[in-house]
This record gives structure tokens, sequence and C-alpha cells, in this order.
């Protein structure tokens, strides 16, 4: 299996993979026309004026009134969260997205280790990959974000040069087609500290050479003797509420050699300096 530090040079582009999957829905007739018949009813919603149970209580319904602008659009995610599917192929993970019951996980886009592309949600419908979590401000993830699922089983599996390749591809798309900022892409394990540790050992570095999310810089500099290292953690966007967990989920994105939940005099180095970058 190839590593993830060389990409190699592969005739597979984004369309192309989408295209293989076109062709291969046939088996999936079922579950097709549950996504179509459950997009069909979010759109007469939409559709219906003045929209439906959206009247406000406690006004009399002869004080409200509707009349529809002319300017607006579909909401556009501002976020991207990446997972890892702690599975063993792609087939798995889509066929555990296609199951209706308690939890009903899914998410955008599922990248096989063979560098094919799934999509399994429109990018502008609410996909339910993210779970509890809190990013900065932003308590409700999966409202705003795509979610990427990543094939590989989180354990001791590398990340593959395709895989990759593919993921730059579409995360590049994605942050053009919707202005998504550079910090914007980050980790499951970022917006749940303690509760989530995916995707574990990945190459963050590597996506963030491509303008893919932040890291720092080769030279540091020494934070100041009052350096508030949960208020930096915080900057970034990490929920301290639990800070030993906060800090665990920074280390397993930014250090990676030690998951400690403690700050080493090293680690503050690093967070001094991206603390800067995402002020």
């Amino acid at each position: 299996m190839a590593k993830y530090n060389k990409f190699s040079n592969v005739g597979l582009t984004i369309v192309s993979s989408l295209l293989f999957v076109a062709c291969s829905t046939s088996k999936y007739a079922a579950t097709e026309k549950i996504y179509k018949n459950k997009a069909k009813g979010f759109s007469e919603i939409i559709k219906t004026v003045p929209p439906p149970e959206q009247q406000i209580p406690g006004i009399d319904v002869a004080q409200q009134s509707w009349v529809g602008s002319v300017n607006f659009g579909i909401r556009k995610p501002n976020f991207v969260i990446l997972h890892h599917t702690a599975q063993n192929s792609t087939q798995q993970t889509i066929n555990t997205f296609l199951v209706k019951g308690k939890s009903e996980v899914s998410a955008h886009y599922i990248v096989g280790k063979d560098g094919v592309v799934v999509q399994m949600v429109n990018d502008y419908l609410r996909a339910n990959h993210a779970g509890i979590g809190k990013w900065g401000n932003n308590s409700d993830l999966n409202s705003s974000s795509i979610g990427i699922e990543l094939d590989n089983n989180g354990v001791d599996e590398p990340f593959t040069d395709v895989q990759i390749k593919s993921l730059v591809i579409l995360l590049e798309t994605l942050k053009k087609r919707y202005n998504i900022p550079t910090a914007n892409f980050i980790g499951h394990s970022d917006i749940a500290p303690g509760r989530k540790v995916d995707p574990k050992n990945f190459p963050w570095k590597v996506l963030a050479k491509k303008g893919l999310g932040l890291w720092y810089d080769d030279i540091l500099n020494l934070p100041p003797e009052d350096f508030n290292a949960e208020l930096a953690l915080r900057v970034i966007g990490y929920d301290t509420r639990n800070l030993a967990a906060a800090i665990g989920a920074f280390k397993l994105h930014f250090v990676q050699t030690d998951v400690t939940q403690v700050l080493t005099q090293a680690d503050k180095l690093i967070l001094f300096n991206l603390y800067k970058k995402y002020m």
C-alpha cells in the first residue's frame, strides 16, 4: 500500500469517479427512491408559500403576512469536516449509510483507499455526520458543513497516495465552489474533543500546503510569559469546557507524535504560532 506523503501521477479525477458511481447505482434502486422522495418532500416545503409551520406563536395571525422576496438563494456550507470510517471498506460504509434507523448516520462523500469518490448527499443538504460538537460559536456543524469519510479502519491503516490525491482535488473543488475559508477544514476530533478521535494519524500538513487548513510554521517563537493556552485553544475553535480533552484533540491534529492531554513546552510553541494565525 502506498504511503500518503507522495502523490502518484494517476489518471483519476473526481468527475470520472462520480461517473463510475453513477453507472453502478442500479443495485441501489430502492434507496435511491427513498432519497428522491425525501428530496421531493423538502422541495415541497421550500416552494409552499407562506412557509408551512413558520408562523410566529403569540402574534395574531391577522398581524402576520407573507411577501416573497426576489433576492435569496440556497444556504451554502462553510466548513468541511473529515472523518475516518473505522470500517473495512467503502462498500461497508455505503451499506451503513443506507440503513434507516435510530442513528441515521451519513456523510456527503466517501473517499476510498483506491481514490474512488462516492457522493451520498447533495452538498446543499444536511448530512448526519458531525453529531454533538462545537467549533467556536457554532454548535450545529451538521447544518453548516460538508462531511467527508475516508475509508480507513482508524487503527493501523495508512492513508494511500491515490486517496489523498482524490481528497485534495475534492477539497479544492469545494473550497472554490463555496468559498470555504482555509481555516475551516477540520477533523471530527476537533469539534468533539474527548468523544471522537478521527481522522487518526492524518496528514494534515499535506492539506495545509494546498491551502486546505492551517498548519504551524517551521520556525517557532517562544510565547510570552503570560500566554494563556486555554484562551488560545478557544480562539482556534476548540471547546475548552473539558480543557484536557481539548488539549488532546489539538495534539491529535497538530502534534500526533504525542497525544497526551498535557501541553509540553514544545506543544505551547505550536499552539502560540497557530493562535496568531487564527486571530
